[in-house]
């Protein structure tokens, strides 16, 4: 099948759309920012640039994400596939509507469709509203997103500032008229729409046989745009979901260690879960402030001691349990903010565990990913096993050719008993 090219905003989301691509029988390669193309991408069929522009300056999302395009192109990519979380995370300047206008006038097109929905994940649209676990998105924990608060549920209104385009909105019922007349739709609404380069139609969708209409609707489009819930809609043209072999990934044996940056309600009720589970240390902000290298290395040496005393049991390091420590870590404006010194303390730490033997890793939080990877140099992964919706076991490598086994999970994402469940998957 031609190669699919996907631009994704965020580490974590970046696997999150793998992980679905994935179940639909793609080989499918996650690549961390700007790297050399390799015969093994080419060979992929479907390859995810993973960026961290969700809340970069405006200018440089978009600069990153044609960097990103070129690269694609470059590739061999005949489909593009703009992947932002399903929750619309975004601020009233973007960069969701920046980013789509920018891919969308260098390919010189001008129809696209925005599809959030992730009904797997919780995450569904009607009437144009963006709904979470059945909570309008302005009434969910999102209301409270330290970075990005979503203070509106109607994807067109959170979009219409962000876009110089024309966006429309197509109503559920005549998404299950079928793929032949919603194809006609989005046409006939971009025929309406004269007055602006592009036109960009929000599509409503509340399960998975939603999607699939919306993908074969949209499959004379060059560009399409969503969270990652409408790769559930593609297909490879097999009659069989992903094999066995599409899946496989080689071994790292070796410790194992959750490392945990994210504040969100649903990796909060993880760590508790954990923390009653596993051998487990909270990261002491002022500490880190004051003596970063001393800290990291003593949090590096407690690790090693629980290994030490039960090889095979993961470890849990973690910053927030509680509200309260999302409220009391505001910093004065002369100290370094806080979620900056999480996700360098947590990316050194895993610098310093995989030095001592920790090859399997699970790493929550989508700046925290970001940062991680980064610090371990690892260029890309290769999607293997689901854990949970959204979120897959990958395999990599670092700069010093180091085998890893890391799932990099969104803050909202998976079961409670993810922290001790997930490790079954590679067995």
């Amino acid at each position: 099948m031609p190669l699919l090219g996907c631009i994704a905003d965020d580490f974590t989301g970046a696997t999150d759309l793998a992980t679905n691509l994935v179940s639909r029988g793609l080989r499918t390669m996650v690549v961390f920012g700007h790297q050399a193309a390799t015969e093994e991408m080419r060979d992929a069929d479907a390859v995810v640039v993973a960026l961290k522009t969700r809340t970069a300056p405006v200018e440089a999302a978009t600069s990153s994400s044609l960097k990103a395009l070129d690269f694609l192109e470059e590739l061999g990519a005949e489909k593009i596939y703009v992947k932002y979380c399903s929750t619309f995370d975004s601020t009233a300047e973007g960069n969701i509507g920046p980013v789509i206008d920018a891919v969308l006038a260098q390919l010189e097109e001008d129809t696209t469709v925005v599809v959030p929905s992730f009904p797997a994940g919780g995450r569904t649209v009607r009437d144009g509203k963006l709904y979470v676990d059945g909570q309008l998105l302005h009434e969910s924990s999102m209301r409270h997103h330290p970075l990005t608060p979503m203070l509106d549920s109607s994807v067109e209104r959170l979009l219409r500032p962000q876009s110089s385009n024309t966006v429309a909105h197509v109503p559920l019922d005549q998404v299950r008229r079928g793929a032949d007349d919603l194809a006609r739709t989005i046409k006939a609404t971009r025929m309406k729409e004269t007055d602006k380069a592009a036109t960009l139609v929000v599509i409503d969708a509340v399960d998975e046989s939603d999607l699939q209409i919306i993908a074969a609707a949209t499959a004379g489009l060059k560009v399409i745009t969503g969270g990652s819930g409408l790769a559930l809609g593609l297909s490879n043209g097999e009659d069989t979901p992903a094999s066995a072999e599409v899946r496989a990934l080689p071994s790292a044996d070796g410790f194992r260690a959750v490392l945990s940056g994210s504040a969100s309600a649903t990796t909060r009720a993880q760590v508790a879960h954990g923390r009653a589970k596993l051998p487990s240390l909270k990261l002491d902000l002022s500490e880190l402030r004051e003596r970063f290298e001393e800290t990291t290395s003593q949090i590096a040496a407690w690790a090693s001691g629980k290994w030490a005393e039960d090889p095979i049991r993961p470890i849990l390091i973690y910053s927030v349990d509680s509200l309260e420590d999302i409220h009391s870590s505001d910093t004065s404006p002369d100290e370094q903010p806080a979620s900056e010194v999480v996700e360098g303390a947590l990316a050194e730490i895993a610098r310093k565990l995989v030095q001592l033997g920790a090859r399997q890793l699970i790493i929550a939080g989508g700046e925290t990913s970001g940062q991680v990877v980064t610090t371990l140099q690892i260029p890309s992964l290769t999607i293997g096993p689901a854990i949970a919706a959204g979120v897959a076991w990958g395999a990599g490598a670092t700069a010093d050719e180091t085998g890893l086994l890391l799932a990099l999970k969104s803050g909202n994402f998976a079961e409670e008993d993810m922290f001790t469940a997930a490790w079954e998957k590679l067995v």
